[in-house]
């Protein structure tokens, strides 16, 4: 206020746009303070390992379900064709950064782990390998949105923060897909790197 001759009211105003788009923080009986959090740079080719003592998935639902209309059309699906979604948050240091929901074909995954509310030893690569339809390639189609409530909530988003809409597609043999997931992220917090040879 003294350097700026700025009021307090516009340093307030200031300080709110800042908080809202996540680059604040403020702490009650504390202050306001730069956000710490750098942004998590992943390679969009890798499995985020559970097991990394940082990252632990919580498992929030398995059941039977429609796909989204884009699910569907991925997975090449009959109309009215049901899916087993399993739905999950992912924490870093117990901090929720991304949910996700992964759906597999009814015809392919009923009465297998991949629709029991457990957690699969070795993941869903390992079930569908088990299951003769290992994994070999997959397709990215990443967007940005403005969350919904729910994810705003779930995620812990500071006002006014869009997220990352990443809708991964899983092949197996014969570019057959096998696994269709969303994964939603907070896009104050991912960069997300891909690599090509050519």
């Amino acid at each position: 206020m003294a350097r700026y001759a700025a009021p307090t009211s516009t340093v307030q105003r200031a300080l709110a746009a800042l908080k809202g788009e996540g680059y604040l923080v403020g702490q009650a009986g504390k202050g306001v303070f730069v956000r710490s959090v750098r942004p998590i740079v992943i390679d969009a080719t890798a499995y985020i390992d559970p097991d990394s003592g940082d990252y632990r998935y919580e498992l929030l639902e398995v059941r039977e379900v429609l796909p989204p209309a884009d699910v569907a059309r991925e997975l090449r699906l009959e109309e009215d064709a049901s899916t087993v979604v399993r739905r999950r948050v992912l924490l870093r240091d117990d901090v929720p950064i991304e949910l996700s929901a992964s759906y597999y074909p009814s015809a392919l995954a009923a009465g297998t782990a991949l629709a029991k509310r457990v957690k699969i030893r070795g993941g869903a690569p390992r079930a569908l390998a088990d299951l003769g339809y290992p994994q070999r390639n997959f397709t990215d189609r990443v967007s940005s949105r403005a969350p919904t409530t729910a994810e705003v909530e779930a995620l812990h988003l500071p006002m006014s923060t869009p997220v990352i809409r990443q809708l991964r597609v899983i092949y197996s043999d014969n570019a057959y897909p096998v696994e269709a997931s969303v994964l939603i992220k907070g896009g104050h917090l991912y960069e997300i790197v891909y690599n090509q040879d050519i």
